[in-house]
């Protein structure tokens, strides 16, 4: 009977040891299941945050490239309102311009015939004053009206040649002024110097100093001019192409017509 109870008391004792053992073995298991997902969690936690800080990192690069686009946008916006108004402007002085062209076109009616009138007038005046480079001036004359009939030159240029014209004539009406040319005198051809006085006197001299002639404005011939004035003429060619310094000279002046 004692033996019996031993036994039951040895059996209860494994059972509890064992029972004891599975409990700690659970209470481990369940430990090391709590490290494991703590692990689990902490890593998730890390990864999480490594998320976070590249989300946050592509934000502010998205914040950074939205100001970049917004200031370039206002940089842009500023340039093209500039560009526009350069347009306008632009497009106003087009608008401008066309009315200008389409005044020209009106112009050309009433420059065009006074034109002709001009170079008419010049010619005329060139017959009519005394010979200074006549040959010369009145070829200038008939380029202009080739001018007038070339489509190739504008308006404004022929115009600008025919003021030139003019501006030429006037030149020949001050200083004195000296060059060498053909006289026709009694039917022969003579090499003279020829001067002038403005258009007070044109006169001549033969290259040997020995004759002289001056320019009858009322008969439009040349007549031999005086022995007395030669020497002063000499002087006067000379002083005209500046090789000798300005002095008094006396030469003959025709006297202006007096009005009736």
């Amino acid at each position: 009977m004692t033996k019996v109870i031993n036994k039951s008391k040895v059996a209860a004792a494994l059972v509890g040891m064992f029972a004891v053992a599975g409990s700690a073995s659970v209470a481990a298991q369940d430990v090391s299941t709590l490290q494991n997902e703590e692990a689990k969690i902490h890593a998730a936690d890390v990864r999480s945050q490594t998320k976070i800080d590249s989300l946050y990192e592509q934000s502010q690069e998205l914040l950074y490239e939205y100001r970049a686009v917004v200031d370039e946008y206002e940089n842009l916006k500023v340039y093209n309102d500039h560009v526009q108004r350069l347009v306008d402007d632009q497009n106003a002085s087009l608008a401008s311009l066309q009315r200008q062209i389409d005044g020209i076109e009106e112009t050309k009616q009433g420059v065009v015939p006074l034109m002709y009138k001009m170079i008419d007038s010049l010619e005329q005046f060139v017959n009519l004053d005394i010979p200074i480079h006549k040959e010369r001036r009145l070829a200038r004359v008939e380029r202009l009206r080739d001018v007038m009939e070339n489509a190739n030159v504008t308006t404004s240029e022929q115009f600008r040649q025919i003021t030139e014209a003019y501006q030429a004539e006037m030149d020949y009406g001050s200083g004195l002024i000296a060059y060498e040319g053909k006289l026709s005198f009694e039917g022969e051809e003579i090499s003279v110097d020829f001067f002038h006085l403005g258009r007070a006197a044109l006169m001549a001299q033969s290259l040997d100093l020995a004759n002289g002639w001056i320019y009858n404005k009322e008969t439009n011939e040349w007549d031999a001019l005086d022995d007395a004035y030669l020497g002063d003429l000499t002087k006067a060619i000379r002083m005209a192409r500046k090789q000798t310094a300005p002095d008094l000279i006396k030469l003959p002046i025709f006297a202006a017509e007096r009005a009736e």
